[in-house]
């Protein structure tokens, strides 16, 4: 056996809330770069600042190069303190309450049909953006900012963003994207968690491996890039209109109707290797983090009340 041993109580709401949330973290800790990558590809073309019109970004790791180069290393973490505040409030959410929310729609029946994963899936992940928007909001708007010598910043922390927004966009600023993002959040959540829960299944179905790390690994693998080919196009838009200024965009539907009439369908795909590199390792690191600090909590309440 690999790693914690499964528990042999099903862990309480708070340990998969708690678990989602850490793991989700975890994961955003390693991966980071790579979704600032993927941003910045994503809004190529947008950019209106005269200094950054002559940056070209060529593949995820060039990215990553030029930026370096231009920006510093530190431009790669760029929004990274909202990225974790929006983990902890929005994968906690949409990771932890799956099973419970599974469960209440599956009733009393042994297993539940791929329909019924899918509905827990989009109730979580709408249920998620709904609560954690505003931290999204500012986390895209850091990564696409750009720190170059000459060009005034958009924001300069954390606190002053959300407050930026707040006063001359109103609590719409905030929320802005958000029928978008519930709509990319319940793509992905649906084919992240329904993909990975499936695969795992079926794995231990036909005992081609035991219930740790490499079942983990393949089953988040596989949810990875199943997750990147659906939700691609709507993260896209998601990104381009969540970072646009007041005006550009009249709403999430214009915003991919202009991307489609001005740079055709490839627009919607931009990205998607760093999306995928992201969205897989990301997926990777996330659920088994999440598989073995759920373990290891458990781990440690049994031991808490077990007496001495």
């Amino acid at each position: 056996m690999v790693g914690f041993k499964p528990s042999d109580v099903p862990p309480p709401l708070a340990v998969k809330m708690i678990s989602a949330g850490a793991a989700a973290c975890v994961g955003d800790l390693i991966t980071f770069p790579l979704d600032t990558a993927k941003v910045r590809l994503q809004i190529q073309g947008e950019q209106k600042v005269e200094a950054a019109k002559n940056i070209r970004y060529r593949g995820v790791f060039g990215t990553m190069a030029t930026m370096v180069k231009t920006e510093g290393p530190k431009s790669l973490y760029n929004g990274l303190i909202a990225g974790l505040q929006r983990q902890v409030c929005f994968a906690s959410i949409r990771i932890g309450l799956y099973d419970n929310v599974k469960n209440f729609y599956n009733g009393d029946k042994e297993h539940a049909s791929i329909m019924i994963r899918i509905l827990a899936g989009c109730t979580t992940g709408a249920m998620a953006v709904s609560l954690a928007q505003p931290t999204d909001v500012v986390k895209v708007r850091f990564q696409a900012q750009m720190n170059l010598k000459g060009v005034a910043r958009r924001y300069n922390g954390t606190m002053q963003a959300y407050k930026h927004i707040f006063m001359n966009e109103g609590l719409r600023g905030l929320w802005k994207g958000t029928l978008p993002n519930i709509t990319r959040n319940a793509l992905v959540n649906c084919t992240e968690l329904v993909t990975y829960d499936l695969i795992k299944e079926a794995i231990l179905k036909h005992n081609l491996l035991s219930d740790n790390l490499p079942c983990h690994f393949v089953s988040a693998f596989g949810a990875g890039f199943v997750t990147t080919v659906i939700a691609s196009p709507v993260d896209v838009v998601k990104t381009r209109y969540m970072n646009s200024p007041p005006g550009q965009y009249k709403s999430a539907i214009n915003c991919a109707w202009t991307m489609m009439t001005k740079e055709g369908p490839t627009a919607f795909y931009k990205g998607f290797v760093p999306s995928f590199l992201r969205l897989g390792s990301w997926n990777v690191v996330m659920f088994v983090s999440f598989e073995q600090i759920k373990r290891a909590m458990m781990a440690t309440k049994k031991k808490m009340d077990t007496p001495s």
